[in-house]
């Protein structure tokens, strides 16, 4: 159905928010047919925990990032890359910080995480909690099913934490969209940012630092269509273009005004008028 709509002659444009391997096979009908598209894909955000950040709001940011909406958003930061002077403190915090939200039916106002969508992402994020077992990823949070209470009613997964991950395992390269979290320890603000760099996808990311200068430089070499400062990578500001790039993203970044909504769903004709009368006269004469 996707297919068709997006190569029938009645269709101007395409807007596409979805998986990345949809995506490009949209993207390559839309490009065969010379037909603007945009894409909005996957990602895989990372926030940064600098040496000198305030931890109790980069903890704050992490929890939002990691668990709000259950992990099931483009923007969810799935990755904590934390410089090792501040990594164990770090992950203490966050632990004991995850291990307090609460379970259940989303409509509740006590709820802090819902269920994931269906069967389907239900056993993916299960499957993808072994995969980080079997890289040698050490688990030191949730990782199961909640059967409890009225949890076993629907698809709920346990917030869970990974540590003493590294770049190369799949967790950490890989868009999981659910309440799955991998912490990375970085040397430095430049190995934090060739790791947060490190995977296919660039769309949302963030750095905790009081350093101006640590900041400017990640605000400069993170490879993402947004940068939050001190703030975690979960939002999506409707006054600015939103949208990534790499696997992320491509085409003209949709919301924002004009640099959104006008340029993505308008086409630009250029007019010539001669009011006078004057061309059409000397045309005729000759």
């Amino acid at each position: 159905m996707g297919e068709y709509l997006v190569s029938h002659p009645g269709v101007d444009a395409v807007s596409f928010t979805g998986s990345f391997d949809t995506g490009k096979r949209l993207e390559g009908i839309c490009g065969a047919i010379h037909r603007m598209i945009v894409t909005e894909m996957g990602g895989k955000n990372a926030i940064i925990v600098m040496d000198d950040a305030d931890l109790d709001l980069a903890v704050e940011g992490a929890i939002w990032g990691g668990f709000g909406t259950t992990g099931q958003r483009c923007t969810a930061a799935s990755r904590i890359v934390v410089h090792r002077k501040v990594y164990r403190k770090f992950v203490e915090k966050f632990r004991t910080a995850a291990s307090r939200l609460k379970l259940g039916d989303g409509l509740q106002k006590e709820t802090d995480v819902g269920p994931v969508v269906n069967e389907s992402q239900f056993n993916k994020i299960l499957k993808y909690v072994k995969i980080g077992k079997n890289e040698g990823a050490k688990l030191i949070l949730g990782g199961k099913a909640c059967r409890k209470g009225n949890c076993s009613k629907g698809y709920f997964i346990e917030p869970t934490l990974f540590i003493d991950v590294t770049p190369e395992m799949r967790i950490a390269r890989e868009e999981i969209f659910g309440p799955v979290v991998s912490v990375i320890k970085a040397e430095d603000l430049e190995e934090a940012i060739r790791i947060v760099n490190r995977t296919p996808y660039g769309l949302s990311s963030s750095i905790y630092a009081q350093n101006v200068n640590s900041s400017a430089i990640a605000e400069r070499d993170l490879e993402a269509g947004i940068v939050y400062i001190n703030a975690s990578t979960i939002g999506a500001e409707i006054q600015l273009p939103f949208g990534g790039i790499k696997h992320s993203g491509y085409g003209r970044k949709e919301a924002g005004g004009r640099g959104g909504a006008l340029d993505t769903y308008s086409r630009w004709k250029v007019i010539y008028r001669d009011f006078s009368g004057r061309l059409q006269k000397a045309q005729l004469d000759k």
